[in-house]
């Protein structure tokens, strides 16, 4: 953290809305929003066309300490926790070049490790990920189950002459596993007990024998692509397994309630990026000698994003401070409703956004349309709104299942 406080310098429009924030974290995002608007837009539309990655802002972001922030400084990370990291990447979204493996490799994969990994597997794995060095992808969803961890397929058996694991399954839409160099995927064992499948998570090198990928063709504009896995008797020593295997369920919500809060994030950059050329072009363009941003069909559709905008921010802040501080159960509670708060002002934020530039918002010059697509991964992805609603009216308020 000694980084961003160093370098901070301070802006109104990064630090909008973070009045509740330390002034560690206020400094932070000043210094986030810095750095992304050194990039910015132009540089991630490049990438993207050139069929590239972010490598420049990956190192960038990792020299200053950024993509680590939320590991364990005896590891070489920061020392925070989800509310740094999430900040990291809503500022670099809202400077339009978000780091989606940012969700994934310091958020998922290392919050797992960090918590439940062997002291062998957080010295091999937690400095190169503080650093940027080495990323891990994230292996859950597949075809017939989605991310239910209940209805999983995939499965690990021991080999019961040399110990090691066999992991054979699918997964579809796994992010950047072309980049990665391990993938955790989350499988399931057999209970000796019970005879019943339970979740378990291992992690397999990009290069283990028996573990193929094929690129997704996705209409979606990403740095980062989407891959199809096949596991085909993967062979994989004991100590791939990360923490208890009598412990799954509880290791797999470590990763996937930071997930949530790391995807709002992801969601909210986006939507202030867009509410903000928005903004900018309705207090520029004139009509009839006035900005069209004075009429009111203009300016209160953009106001209402805002507000929305910054109530699900401040879920959000609820979110990861709950979850750093331990409250795994009300951390997913505020995590789920955090991601479909911010999935929705994200959607509604971007559609404004190219309606109040009319046929502006649909060209290449101001970077917009393409957002269209983008937004709705918010909703869709790592869960949908509708399981969330499903979460809450179970857990929160009691209700009956309905299926």
């Amino acid at each position: 953290m000694s980084t961003a406080r160093s370098t901070a310098g301070s802006t109104a429009r990064s630090t909008r809305g973070a009045a509740l924030e330390t002034e560690e974290h206020q400094a932070l995002r000043a210094a986030v929003a810095a750095l992304g608007k050194r990039y910015g837009r132009a540089y991630m539309t490049r990438v993207v066309a050139d069929g590239g990655h972010p490598d420049e802002l990956w190192a960038d972001a990792a020299k200053l300490g950024y993509l680590g922030v939320n590991l364990p400084e005896e590891y070489g990370g920061g020392g925070g926790g989800i509310s740094e990291l999430s900040i990291v990447l809503e500022e670099l979204g809202a400077a339009g070049s978000p780091l989606l493996m940012m969700v994934v490799s310091p958020a998922i994969c290392g919050t797992v490790i960090a918590r439940f990994g062997t002291e062998e597997q957080k010295r091999a794995w937690l400095p190169g990920l503080a650093d940027g060095s080495r990323t891990m992808a994230f292996g859950i969803t597949e075809p017939d189950a989605g991310s239910n961890s209940h209805r999983i397929t995939t499965t690990a058996r021991r080999d019961p002459d040399s110990g090691d694991w066999l992991l054979t399954g699918r997964k579809v839409f796994i992010s950047g596993v072309d980049i990665a160099d391990a993938t955790l995927i989350v499988g399931r064992t057999s209970d000796a007990r019970t005879s019943s499948l339970k979740p378990c998570l291992f992690i397999v090198p990009r290069d283990t024998p028996g573990f193929e990928r094929r690129q997704i063709a996705m209409e979606l504009q990403a740095a980062e692509k989407q891959f199809e896995l096949v596991l085909d008797d993967v062979r994989l020593p004991a100590d791939a397994l990360v923490g208890d295997e009598d412990a799954g369920l509880l290791q797999l919500f470590a990763g996937l309630n930071p997930e949530r809060i790391m995807t709002a994030a992801f969601a909210l950059g986006m939507a202030r990026y867009a509410l903000d050329r928005a903004t900018e072009y309705a207090k520029e363009r004139t009509v009839w000698k006035t900005p069209i941003g004075a009429h009111q069909a203009i300016a209160h559709p953009l106001a209402q994003s805002h507000i929305e905008i910054e109530l699900a921010r401040l879920m959000t802040q609820k979110a990861a401070r709950l979850y750093d501080e331990g409250d795994d159960t009300a951390a997913g509670e505020a995590a789920n409703m955090a991601k479909l708060a911010a999935a929705d002002a994200c959607v509604k934020a971007v559609d404004q956004a190219v309606h109040t530039l009319g046929g502006n918002g649909l060209t290449k010059e101001f970077g917009l349309a393409s957002l269209i697509v983008a937004s709705r991964v918010a909703r869709i992805a790592p869960v949908s709104r509708e399981m969330i609603l499903n979460y809450v009216s179970h857990q929160t308020l009691g209700l009956p299942k309905s299926y």
